[in-house]
């Protein structure tokens, strides 16, 4: 017999709202089986749930996730999934480079203006 998952055994599981897993199948990335307005989902789509929402946390898109699942079926397989995925990393990766490297600029500058302030205010006499 094969093993279903409610919907609320996954949002329980997950830490997620009906309406999460709701739009995830409504974007075409999960498809739960339906017994009549009742959902039940396959431990495939438990673990995409899982792979959704790691991809989440490291930031990818909805598109982004979609067409990585989508790449699983058509040729090559899982070896262009992971391909396609290696890119995605390193994409994400030297984007979040970049952001960090913005953020240390700004806190930079921020250190420069407050020194200058500091400066200025020792100029004319007002003490901190």
């Amino acid at each position: 017999m094969d093993k279903y998952y409610s919907i609320t055994e996954l949002t329980r599981e997950f830490d997620i709202s009906t309406r999460t897993l709701r739009f995830y199948e409504d974007e075409g990335l999960i498809h739960p089986e339906r017994r009549g307005r009742t959902r039940l989902y396959r431990p495939a789509d438990r673990h995409l749930i899982a792979q959704i929402l790691r991809g989440r946390r490291i930031g990818f898109t909805i598109a982004e996730i979609r067409e990585i699942i989508q790449v699983y079926h058509e040729p090559p397989g899982e070896a262009g999934q992971l391909e396609l995925l290696m890119r995605k990393v390193e994409e994400k990766r030297d984007e979040l480079r970049r952001k960090r490297r913005d953020i240390d600029e700004t806190i930079e500058e921020l250190d420069n203006i407050e020194e200058a302030c500091l400066n200025r205010l020792a100029e004319i006499g007002v003490t901190t």
